[in-house]
């Protein structure tokens, strides 16, 4: 098993070829109407209130209450890029990814199709896991290293490595380690580092595959924790749409939130039937008390309030991946009771 740097290339012709196949499978019409919502999640228990709506149907419960009938498509797909790309293509309605794709495509579509935040999944600590010794912090690494992670200088796990390295040697290096990243999805990248001897020895991942790694693996080990970047608990995947479909279905978007407010309570109160739901929604082989202990971990919450965004943001647009400077959460996420008072 080897991944060389210049499969770059290749691994994203793969994940666009594979969601361009999935969303062209899924619609054949450039917009959902109200009724109708299909969501883009990627892998890992992050989306676990995803996977208890779909599970319990929470959606077309709530959607029912406030007199819609909604049909739902859940759609899985790999890395922000191809998760923004559907999301603008109209083939999705809610895009699930990273804040650092959210805000990248808020900047980019500011003043047109106007995407913006619906919701958080979650405070969740991400990991940057090494099977390499010699790696003990990010100034460790070498142009011998490849850091695995969902998509080179645009995930949110890019973006927050970004943000380190500006800590570490000044904004003006913040991309230092960009050179050194590899686009691959997380189980690809979670069994490289448990098995070893590939030129990926660094996996910048999400749960459960975090833990996966530093159990599978006793070279495995705890380089960097987002929580420590970004200053304590964080909301680092989070939900987002287009003004057009808020406006356009605005049922079926509040019987959306409904339905992810109802998970999110669902789960802090009720974690092994939330362990239990993602195991069977996610079809995986996973130890049930590794994803147990990821669910009962203290410094997971489960809220949909989003939680230390926007010095993430502040930070992209003062080294200039950002055009546009977020002032406050309103900004770049729709108004919401349940999100106010978020940042």
């Amino acid at each position: 098993m080897s991944f060389k740097p210049q499969r770059r290339s290749t691994l994203a012709a793969i994940a666009t070829a594979s969601a361009l196949l999935i969303t062209g499978l899924a619609s054949t019409q450039a917009q959902a109407k109200e009724g109708e919502l299909r969501i883009a999640q990627q892998f890992g228990i992050v989306y676990l209130l995803l996977n208890v709506a779909q599970e319990q149907k929470l959606i077309e419960k709530h959607g029912k209450a406030r007199g819609v009938d909604i049909k739902v498509q859940f759609l899985q797909l790999s890395g922000g890029s191809a998760v923004n790309d559907a999301l603008l293509s109209g083939n999705v309605d809610i895009a699930g990814a990273g804040v650092g794709p959210l805000f990248t495509l808020w900047d980019r579509t500011k003043g047109k199709q106007n995407v913006k935040g619906v919701a958080s999944l979650g405070n969740f600590p991400y990991l940057l896991v090494s099977n390499n010794p010699a790696v003990k912090t990010i100034a460790d690494f070498t142009e011998k290293d490849r850091i695995a992670l969902p998509a080179v200088g645009a995930s949110v796990q890019s973006r927050i490595l970004q943000l380190a390295s500006a800590k570490q040697w000044g904004d003006a290096q913040f991309n230092k380690l960009d050179k050194l990243q590899v686009a691959l999805p997380h189980p690809e990248a979670a069994a490289a580092i448990i098995k070893g001897g590939t030129e990926i020895n660094a996996h910048f991942a999400s749960p459960p595959f975090q833990e996966q790694e530093l159990a599978g693996n006793p070279k495995s080990h705890v380089v960097l924790n987002s929580y420590d970047v970004q200053g304590g608990p964080a909301a680092a995947t989070v939900l987002y749409a287009t003004e057009k479909f808020k406006n356009n279905s605005p049922k079926t978007y509040r019987a959306f939130l409904d339905a992810l407010h109802e998970a999110a309570q669902f789960a802090q109160a009720n974690p092994e039937q939330a362990a239990d739901i993602y195991l069977k929604v996610s079809g995986g082989k996973q130890d049930r008390k590794l994803v147990l202990d990821v669910i009962r971990n203290p410094q997971v919450q489960f809220t949909v309030q989003p939680q230390r965004t926007l010095a993430l943001g502040q930070f992209l647009h003062r080294v200039g991946a950002l055009k546009n400077n977020p002032a406050q959460l309103g900004d770049y996420f729709f108004d919401d009771p349940r999100v106010a008072g978020g940042n």
